[in-house]
């Protein structure tokens, strides 16, 4: 069975940072593109990063581009998303997720997904 475990969601005020980790069970990690994904009230799922299974690709959407950074540990089966210069705008919940397939990059069918963790930026 796959588990997707995201930690580090919380309260930050605007400016400050936070590390989002993901950890993963149950698939292939090496295998897999994975994905940071989130969704706040009343709006959208959209795709934040992802990362190719190397690690040595990834795409972030326009948004985050030089606040937000993807890595992965194929050694310990975990991805990270570290975000700098929070803002009020970034507030959601964010989702870990993986894809086996992933064709194209990085917009593709993601087939699992975590619980999701509170991420809250103050003004």
């Amino acid at each position: 069975q796959v588990q997707l475990a995201e930690s580090g969601g919380g309260l930050v005020q605007t400016g400050g940072s936070l590390r989002l980790s993901c950890a993963a069970s149950g698939l292939s990690f090496k295998n897999n593109v994975m994905g940071w994904f989130r969704q706040a009230p009343g709006k959208e799922r959209e795709l934040v990063a992802a990362i190719n299974r190397s690690g040595r690709s990834t795409a972030y959407r326009d948004s985050v581009k030089g606040r937000f950074t993807i890595s992965r540990d194929n050694t310990k089966d975990t991805v990270a998303l570290q975000m700098n210069t929070l803002k009020p705008e970034d507030t959601a919940v964010y989702y870990c997720a993986a894809s086996a397939t992933c064709i194209p990059f990085p917009n593709c069918q993601y087939n699992s997904w975590g619980q999701g963790t509170q991420v809250t930026v103050s003004s």
